[in-house]
């Protein structure tokens, strides 16, 4: 229910705001509120060639394209004139996304047949380990934690596994693979959930750890200051990982309440120490390395994990061979019936994701957002806060509605204010230390056509804000 309001919310208040802004005069055309293209110049005005200044009109007569460029300042897109069929366009700043017809082109092409191929495989690995029985011990062994953290789960359920190899996806940045071992996560949950519409409690926490957002490799994050020169591209790794850590704590916390879990079990308490450890020993071990060192421990981990996943699946399957003769099937058969699941999950996913990603690229362009982002930079400098951190908000602003807009905002403050500035470094752990939220909640909660996400959607944006909060506060002690 709440995330329905808020969704006819940014779509209702986006399309009244490019009504009134096109018959104020603001704007011009709302043509690229529709049709535009991320990047492209917004029309402001037309004219006759009698109306423009004197040494415009002859400068576009002399251009032999008959365009004039005047560059306005260092910092705003050019201003742009164009002579044709009698009149003069006038042409200045870009469009912050896609419009809303190549938004749903760009939700198909772009995201969900690359999602469906990624579905395919994983979930294709995921039934070999169904199958082989993997799925059955990993749970076993996890249990005394798990059912500690998510007590209306039955123990040794398979949904515990499932849940395990997303967190640790999440946590070694492999984000094709945290994604179909979450959904598998969320069906396997929605069996044993009592009312099929309506979130369970061990669903809005799964939910709600996930999208904290705990990663101990931002290997993406690394890549991107490499691509803006930074002098040391992993020096916002230790940053990243408190930040997202205290993130996923602070979830835990919240529902955890809400749910009357109880945190002084020896399980849990042991459990928790144990990922403390873990992450203590992963930043002792990458702190003593050099500049070189980081970035090949960094690039390597991840993707050698992965690869490891995948053997050993493979290899387990292989041995377990007889599992899959009793199940009148083969390894191969296997996997493609689990990456045929796949795929169904992802065509079960467009429409709620296609619905999620067209409300906020019209609330994008029809510049609402960047409203409330002056507004909320504005109070922040009221406040004292330097303008060095309001100038890195805008990713923290855009990042629970959209992974690629706020990548966008944050290479952008890197090229504008220097990789090693604080901008580039505080836009660096926003990007990397919270999940995109309303994107997660259209594709996990609709791949099991969940209507009422309960107090989910609420929790999370709250993580959010304690995640922006802490980045700030980290940011400002480390650099």
């Amino acid at each position: 229910m709440v995330l329905s309001r808020f969704w006819l919310v940014i779509f209702i208040s986006s399309i009244v705001f490019v009504v009134i802004s096109l018959f104020s005069g603001n704007s011009y055309t709302i043509d690229y509120v529709l049709n535009g293209k991320k990047d492209d110049p917004i029309l402001l005005s037309e004219k006759y060639i009698n109306q423009v200044p004197v040494f415009i009109k002859d400068s576009i007569k002399n251009a032999p394209d008959q365009t004039m460029i005047i560059n306005r300042d260092t910092l705003n897109a050019d201003t742009t004139y164009v002579y044709k069929n009698k009149t003069v366009k006038i042409f200045s700043g870009v469009q912050k996304s896609d419009g809303l017809l190549p938004t749903c082109k760009s939700t198909l092409l772009d995201l969900i047949l690359p999602l469906m191929a990624y579905l395919a495989f994983f979930c294709g690995l995921m039934e070999l380990l169904i199958i082989s029985g993997a799925t059955e011990k990993f749970a076993r062994i996890l249990s005394p934690v798990f059912v500690k953290v998510f007590p209306s789960i039955p123990k040794n359920h398979p949904s515990i596994s499932y849940m395990t190899l997303n967190f640790a996806a999440n946590f070694l940045g492999l984000d094709s693979a945290a994604t179909p071992f979450g959904l598998k996560a969320m069906e396997s949950l929605q069996e044993i959930n009592p009312e099929k519409d309506k979130a369970s409690d061990a669903q809005i926490m799964f939910m709600c750890l996930h999208a904290s957002g705990l990663t101990l490799i931002a290997t993406s994050i690394i890549g991107y200051r490499a691509a803006a020169n930074a002098a040391n591209p992993a020096d916002v790794m230790l940053p990243c990982i408190i930040t997202s850590f205290i993130g996923t704590i602070a979830a835990f916390l919240i529902v955890g309440v809400k749910q009357k879990i109880n945190f002084k079990s020896a399980s849990l308490v042991t459990g928790l120490m144990v990922l403390i450890a873990a992450i203590v020993g992963l930043l002792m071990y990458v702190n003593h390395l050099d500049l070189i060192g980081k970035n090949y421990f960094t690039s390597n981990l991840s993707a050698l994990i992965l690869v490891g996943i995948i053997a050993s699946t493979l290899i387990l399957s292989f041995i377990k061979e007889k599992k899959f003769a009793e199940a009148k099937t083969t390894v191969y058969e296997t996997f493609v019936t689990g990456a045929n699941n796949g795929v169904k999950t992802g065509v079960i996913i467009f429409p709620y994701v296609l619905g999620m990603l067209v409300a906020i690229s019209l609330f994008r362009n029809s510049g609402l957002f960047e409203i409330i982002s002056n507004w909320i930079a504005f109070a922040f400098s009221n406040m004292g806060v330097s303008k060095e951190i309001t100038d890195a908000l805008p990713v923290a602003l855009l990042r629970p509605f959209s992974s690629a807009g706020s990548r966008g905002f944050l290479i952008d403050s890197m090229n504008t204010f220097g990789a090693d500035s604080l901008t580039g470094r505080l836009s660096s752990i926003f990007q990397c230390s919270a999940e995109s939220t309303f994107y997660v909640i259209a594709v996990y909660f609709g791949s099991v056509n969940i209507k009422n996400t309960q107090y989910a959607l609420g929790t999370m944006l709250l993580v959010d804000l304690i995640c922006v909060i802490t980045a700030i506060l980290v940011a400002s002690w480390f650099f």
